[in-house]
């Protein structure tokens, strides 16, 4: 027999009731944050609530990760360690790190290293493997060809993003937010998203060459299309991004990749889902139905131009038509019979992303709430759905897990024996005097149909084998014997705990480098001695711990503006000279390193506005 190796659909929670549906329509584990320490201060839940999210998920076999994320001051340290030992107490699976001390406090878990260590290197991924991290959460910008690399270089699993959010700069090498606003940092769950914001494009000597655009705004990912590729390269877990979201966002998009991964499992028998049970939906997803800034795979296959967002960083929805007539307060266009009365759509106009809702539509003639800015020749975009909104709210869509079920009569014994599709088993006996049926035909159908009623417990139960349909069992008696046996089947299978891979750190692994910059994050001295026991000789200070970050570079970027504007340095750019991103009194620099094809911007002093 060969170990098959399991696949993960890894879905966001904010909450309980995200939690849940995230379990219900297809996850296979769920990333949720803590009260504390997590990379998003809006996200955060008690003990408590997370304990109730372990016990819904592991009926279903599905994994619960903390995460415990951010950098550590060292007066935070004894209180993020207590919080650590209350969330493993509380059942959780692993917890997602960024700070090195967590590795230092013997945590009994599973520790995954979060994005935020920047995971970009096989030798980074190698060094992470082999000091006792169980797996490595991949940096977004990375192609497929990085990826592979990578997989085969750690003996840790490799968990990739597939879905959302991009952050612009390398996940925790970003300190833009934390330049503009002592308490804002991203590195801390508090990033103000300034990448999203207007920027001026200038000279820095006054000449404005692009004026009130979103610069850093990148379109979101989308890399359902290639889960056969990633497979195949060796990642075994797949993250969707959004614990902000909605539970409209994770009902569709958590079902979306269930269908796309279990359609690529299908033709690799060597490899298996990482959790039991049936989600079934009664809705089609579609994940352009759901928040999006336009769907991406960024830099997959390399680095191009066409990943912006420069006119918005709202998500846009799906495009419908383009306008091909105005008349009075309404407009006709292609594509309109795809829009119903209540539907949300938006629009460019000079520059700026507009939005109203549909009154009424008429064949190809559609009447806005507001005609304002729409022209001949406009696109139109549908950012809400009205529809598909209503059916995913009203979703009754339940994720059971199959069973079997043998039940055996005497004349003075009840035995029914549940067994799932994993094997587990449970069997109820009881002692009663049971009588010969006067039908025994309408009487074993009627004793089938009694145990098939799963109700609304989590198991559906399927083939059910009779040996005694001769004897009668007054149908409430049977209901009451089958939900004791689904009982004591659930109670099972909460004895058998999803895997873990628990291993105590490595310290003769060496690091990659002897040498950490102030951007490589070592904020106190837990970190500070796993990196010195691991052969770095020389720490720099972390620039998070700075007041004043002129001169310092806060963003490092696979994306690239001149690329993005087709001026690149390598293809005689018509833009000469130094460029900056500027807005109030911020002004960064723009620095190009062409030999490995990355951008950086670097603080300047605050300027008079």
């Amino acid at each position: 027999m060969v170990d098959l190796k399991t696949v993960e659909l890894l879905a966001p929670s904010k909450d309980y009731s995200s939690a849940v549906a995230a379990v219900d329509y297809g996850a296979d584990a769920l990333y949720i944050g803590g009260a504390r320490f997590g990379a998003r201060h809006a996200a955060g839940n008690s003990t408590e609530e997370i304990a109730r999210v372990v016990e819904y998920a592991h009926k279903y076999g599905v994994r619960v990760h903390a995460t415990v994320n951010t950098l550590l001051w060292d007066s935070e340290l004894e209180a993020a360690e207590a919080q650590a030992r209350e969330l493993i107490a509380a059942g959780v699976d692993a917890l997602i790190v960024q700070d090195m001390a967590l590795r230092r406090m013997n945590l009994p878990v599973e520790l995954h290293a979060s994005t935020q260590v920047c995971n970009m290197t096989p030798e980074g991924a190698k060094f992470l493997g082999d000091t006792g991290f169980a797996r490595v959460i991949l940096e977004r910008s990375l192609s497929l060809d990085e990826i592979r690399r990578i997989c085969q270089s750690t003996s840790a699993e490799v968990e990739c993003f597939v879905h959302g959010a991009i952050c612009v700069g390398y996940s925790g090498r970003c300190f833009l937010s934390r330049s503009m606003s002592e308490s804002r940092s991203g590195n801390r769950g508090a990033c103000s998203q300034p990448c999203r914001l207007t920027w001026d494009l200038t000279d820095g000597n006054g000449t404005k060459y692009i004026t009130g655009k979103h610069l850093l705004s990148v379109q979101d990912m989308n890399l359902s299309h290639r889960i056969g590729d990633l497979l195949d390269a060796g990642v075994s877990s797949f993250k969707i991004e959004g614990r902000l979201k909605d539970v409209g966002y994770i009902k569709n998009v958590v079902a979306y990749y269930r269908k796309e991964i279990d359609r690529a499992l299908a033709s690799r028998p060597w490899l298996e889902r990482a959790s039991v049970g049936e989600s079934r939906y009664d809705f089609t997803p579609d994940t352009a139905k759901s928040f999006t800034r336009g769907e991406s795979e960024y830099f997959f296959d390399g680095k191009h131009r066409g990943v912006a967002s420069f006119d918005t960083p709202k998500s846009v929805g799906e495009r419908i038509g383009r306008v091909t007539r105005i008349e009075g307060r309404a407009f006709r266009m292609q594509g309109a019979e795809r829009l119903h009365p209540g539907d949300g759509i938006c629009f460019v106009s000079n520059g700026e992303l507009v939005g109203t809702n549909v009154n009424l539509v008429e064949g190809d003639r559609i009447t806005p709430n507001r005609i304002d800015g729409i022209v001949k020749g406009t696109d139109i975009f549908r950012n809400y759905d009205h529809k598909f909104s209503k059916a995913l709210s009203v979703s009754r869509t339940r994720r059971v897990i199959p069973a079997d079920a043998r039940l055996e009569i005497t004349s003075s014994r009840l035995r029914l024996t549940f067994t799932d599709c994993t094997g587990i088993t449970a069997t109820l006996e009881k002692e009663a005097t049971f009588e010969a049926a006067k039908n025994a035909e309408a009487n074993l159908r009627s004793l089938v149909q009694q145990v098939q009623k799963s109700g609304d417990t989590i198991f559906a139960v399927g083939n059910v084998e009779v040996e005694g349909g001769d004897y009668f069992v007054p149908a409430s008696q049977m209901a009451a014997c089958r939900r004791e046996g689904l009982e004591l089947l659930l109670a099972e299978r909460m004895k058998h705990t999803p895997p873990h891979h628990i291993t105590d750190e490595v310290t003769s692994t060496r690091y990659p480098s002897s040498i950490l910059l102030n951007e490589d994050n070592v904020t106190n001295h837990l970190a500070r001695e796993f990196y010195r026991d691991h052969g770095v000789e020389q720490i720099a200070p972390a620039l998070e711990l700075q007041d004043d970050f002129t001169g310092e570079r806060v963003m490092r970027s696979s994306y690239c503006i001149r690329r993005e504007l087709g001026e690149c340095l390598k293809k005689n750019p018509r833009l000469k000279g130094d460029l900056y991103l500027e807005r109030g009194m911020m002004r960064y620099k723009l620095e190009f390193d062409c030999k490995h094809c990355e951008m950086s911007l670097r603080a300047c002093a605050k300027r008079e506005y």
